[in-house]
């Protein structure tokens, strides 16, 4: 048996949530390691720059504004990977929002709906669209979180969300292995990003921020690119008998507390 080589040279991902901090810095690291990049976000705010910026290393890419709540817009975006390229081997699905802290019995039904359409719903339709145009088999990548196995004060419909993205990921797992399609998902703690910034630092930045990073044995957030590493792996031939799995990156989070 040939063992694997890790290598992404010319094999075409698609990167939801592209321009965010976890997404930009995984679409970097796959171009760096020869893939072929989709990158897709909500808005157009630098995604053409960020594009050019990945064909300049060993990759290429392209970007493509799309609302993956939008099934007919998912749909077109695998169709222009297809177009593009020429195939489809990989996905991130990455994209997705936070969750102001509101108690449960105080959260509307309009604001659960919306989270769960965001981080939710758009796995599904990506998922669905993903695995029916890798042909060759493939490997996706979907991202949920550590509040996705476990439960926190004010976070009652971000939680449904993830843990739905964990329940999405095993049951595509299943569909997917008999056509060779590995699906697992990453389950990040805190990260140092903007979107973590604005949901944790509204009130009292340094404080919040302090309180982030005591919830990890490590003592600290994680940099994007700790993530996208994982992602990475996870896309490459090196985790070629890896599917179904539910993996932290979260600095022992889920492993306790220092008393």
């Amino acid at each position: 048996m040939t063992a694997p080589t890790g290598s992404l040279d010319g094999k075409v991902v698609i990167v939801t949530g592209g321009l965010g901090g976890i997404g930009a810095a995984t679409a970097r690291l796959l171009a760096g390691a020869g893939a072929r990049v989709v990158v897709t976000d909500v808005v157009d705010d630098g995604g053409k720059d960020l594009a050019e910026e990945l064909s300049g290393l060993r990759g290429e890419a392209s970007f493509v504004p799309a609302d993956l709540t939008d099934e007919a817009q998912v749909q077109a975006l695998v169709q222009h990977a297809v177009d593009w390229f020429g195939r489809l081997d990989g996905a991130f699905n990455n994209a997705g929002v936070s969750q102001a802290g509101t108690p449960l019995v105080e959260l509307t039904s309009e604001a659960f709906e919306s989270v769960l359409r965001t981080n939710a719903l758009s796995v599904f339709l990506c998922l669905k669209h993903q695995m029916a145009a890798m042909a060759d088999g493939g490997s996706v990548v979907n991202t949920s979180s550590a509040l996705g196995v476990m439960g926190a004060l004010g976070q009652a419909g971000y939680i449904a969300s993830k843990h739905a993205v964990c329940g999405l990921t095993r049951a595509a797992a299943v569909e997917g292995a008999e056509r060779g399609i590995r699906v697992n998902a990453i389950l990040p703690g805190v990260v140092d990003t903007p979107m973590q910034t604005a949901a944790h630092g509204s009130v009292d930045a340094q404080a919040s921020q302090e309180r982030a990073r005591r919830l990890h044995l490590l003592g600290r957030m994680a940099e994007p690119q700790e993530v996208g590493h994982l992602a990475r792996w996870l896309l490459s031939d090196e985790a070629s008998f890896v599917t179904g799995a539910l993996l932290p990156v979260e600095g022992g989070l889920l492993a306790g507390r220092r008393l």
